[in-house]
């Protein structure tokens, strides 16, 4: 396995079992920005607050999970198997997009545990060489491949998930200050929903990237959804209560008044790298689907030099998380009701060497797909118009709807 090889898994490698892919998916997600969702929710009582994180958090979850399958099937990256459903270029557009807002997620993880570090060193002056050091780790582990990935996460799961312990209890025996006006406003709600289930769809071009290593595409689903829905349902509330408890959603401010001490703080801290694994790679395999000429071990430095380096200008972004995960769904609910709709609900054959443009022996998907296009384009418009009364929902149907309606009149990708 290379490190970001753009090309189709052989069939005799398909031999990731399915608990290393829970563990890598487990260990994107137990980490300090899971916490910091909770952190920047709207100020609401506990009891809506934890009923709208479980809805948002599986749904969530249960979205990116559903097409892993295609993965296993197609033994191609998401990026690649996007093609079919939005065109070959169609698809660049969303490699793209992902390239730029996955620097904006790696340089959130690096500064998150460079404020932890500096907090407990006693020195805020040196957090921005922290962010930049940890950055370059993550980066040198994802180099050895998906291999190396999973190895570095069956020993870093574990570790995080007693820093999870270490979290909860000190939660737990916090005096609990209460919120002073929590609302119960059906806007917040909704839009709390919006941000937490925009947060696991942050997930979604993730779906095929490990999936193709594995055989069984219902293992694969069931994996997915374990690692990203059980976290998410631990963690968002810790984030939740900690930044109550701390009444800042500084994530050095929430340990430190949680007095969780250097071996909870570090273990913290090694969360992010196991988010940025996956982040460094998802990002490489974009950069390699925009420039195929790019070396795979080039790319995985380009993306991780340059997230380590826009580490030391990212702190204020942390006060426009919850923003950044609003337009993160707008823009990635459609892309994955369209490929639900492609792969699962009109069902189209697809060739994995038709998604190649220099595959021999098949004829290409075309450039663009009307139908992928049209889709992606009014599932984005229907959420930022519906997000007063929650964009998800509206958003998915009309993506799932118009790309069914219009793939059925012919207006996918022609071949060409």
């Amino acid at each position: 396995m290379h490190s970001a090889d753009l090309g189709p898994v052989a069939d005799t490698d398909q031999t990731q079992h399915p608990f290393d892919l829970f563990l890598i998916f487990a260990g994107a997600n137990i980490v300090a920005t899971t916490l910091q969702i909770g952190a920047v929710l709207p100020a609401l009582a506990i009891g809506p607050a934890l009923t709208v994180i479980a809805a948002g958090a599986l749904g969530g979850a249960l979205f990116v999970a559903v097409l892993a399958p295609v993965g296993s099937r197609l033994r191609v990256p998401s990026i690649v198997a996007a093609r079919a459903a939005l065109g070959h270029d169609g698809a660049q557009i969303v490699a793209l997009v992902l390239f730029l807002t996955n620097f904006v997620w790696i340089a959130l993880n690096n500064v998150i545990a460079a404020s932890i570090t500096s907090r407990l060193a006693g020195s805020q002056a040196h957090e921005a060489a922290w962010a930049v050091g940890l950055g370059l780790i993550a980066m040198f582990i994802v180099l050895g491949g998906p291999r190396a990935v999973g190895h570095a996460d069956r020993v870093a799961v574990p570790a995080l998930s007693i820093a999870g312990v270490m979290f909860t209890i000190a939660c737990v025996r916090a005096p609990w200050p209460g919120v002073a006006a929590p609302s119960r406003a059906p806007a917040d709600l909704l839009r709390a929903f919006d941000v937490v289930f925009g947060y696991q769809t942050s997930w979604l071009l993730m779906f095929g990237d490990y999936s193709r290593y594995s055989r069984s595409g219902k293992a694969a689903a069931a994996a997915v959804f374990g690692g990203l829905g059980l976290t998410a349902l631990w963690f968002i509330p810790l984030g939740l209560v900690a930044s109550t408890i701390a009444r800042s959603s500084d994530p050095g401010a929430m340990v430190y008044e949680l007095g969780l001490g250097w071996w909870g703080g570090a273990l913290l801290v090694f969360a992010t790298l196991t988010t940025n694994f996956v982040n460094i790679y998802m990002s490489a395999l974009a950069l390699k689907s925009l420039r195929p000429s790019t070396p795979d071990r080039a790319a995985i430095w380009i993306v991780g030099g340059v997230g380590a380096a826009v580490s030391v200008l990212s702190s204020t972004w942390l006060d426009e998380m919850a923003s950044f995960t609003l337009v993160l769904a707008g823009i990635f609910v459609p892309v994955g009701a369209i490929l639900v709709a492609h792969f699962f609900i009109r069902r189209i054959p697809t060739d994995a060497r038709s998604l190649y443009p220099d595959a021999p022996g098949a004829s290409h998907v075309g450039a663009w797909s009307t139908a992928g296009m049209w889709a992606w384009t009014l599932g984005a418009a229907v959420f930022y118009v519906a997000r007063p009364i929650g964009g998800v929902v509206p958003s998915f149907l009309a993506s799932a709807g118009s790309y069914a309606a219009l793939a059925r009149r012919g207006m996918t990708a022609p071949p060409d």
